[in-house]
């Protein structure tokens, strides 16, 4: 358990982007690394809710780990081996921490937030949060390559082994068309 607190301060202190309020930041990860983690959530919520995307993805990162902090669901590991078609409903609970870090991972995006972005191909991907869903996964993979972010490049080619021409093409289009719902905060 101490070794799991840790990687998660660690992924926390290593996956912000852009400094927020700095002190206050480093406050939840301390408040994380002690296994505070409702101290934890309430320094970065107000952040997040302020509308940081970094503050908000990591908020979502938050979620994600409390959900699972030792499994392969962090975007770094693709996680797509266990990947399944559209048609074979995901074993993955929809609801609870998983559906939390997707509102946080999308407010992220809207943002601009490029791992966020990627986090939520991942969570498409593999239905946590969500319905499993390919063509958004290979979206939100496309939106996040569009933006320098390699891993997503890396995770859209495996996705694309297990999608047909007419969704990747559909997920391509998605691409183009998406607007964000607010305007990105200057990094």
């Amino acid at each position: 358990m101490k070794l799991e607190r840790a990687i998660a301060a660690i992924v926390l202190v290593c996956t912000f982007a852009a400094p927020v309020a700095a002190g206050t930041f480093e406050d939840a990860v301390d408040a994380h690394a002690r296994g505070d983690y409702a101290k934890a959530l309430r320094l970065i919520r107000p952040l997040a809710n302020d509308g940081d995307a970094s503050a908000q993805f990591n908020l979502g990162l938050m979620y994600t780990l409390a959900r699972a902090c030792s499994r392969t669901t962090r975007p770094q590991h693709y996680g797509f081996g266990k990947l399944q078609s559209r048609a074979t409903p995901s074993p993955n609970p929809i609801s609870g921490p998983y559906s939390e870090a997707m509102i946080w991972f999308r407010k992220a995006a809207e943002h601009g937030h490029r791992v966020a972005r990627l986090y939520l191909g991942v969570m498409y991907g593999e239905g946590r949060g969500v319905p499993q869903d390919f063509v958004r996964a290979h979206m939100w993979f496309d939106l996040s390559a569009a933006q320098g972010e390699q891993k997503a490049v890396k995770a859209r080619d495996i996705l694309e082994r297990s999608m047909t021409p007419a969704q990747i093409a559909e997920a391509q289009k998605l691409a183009r068309d998406w607007k964000p719902a607010t305007q990105p905060t200057p990094h």
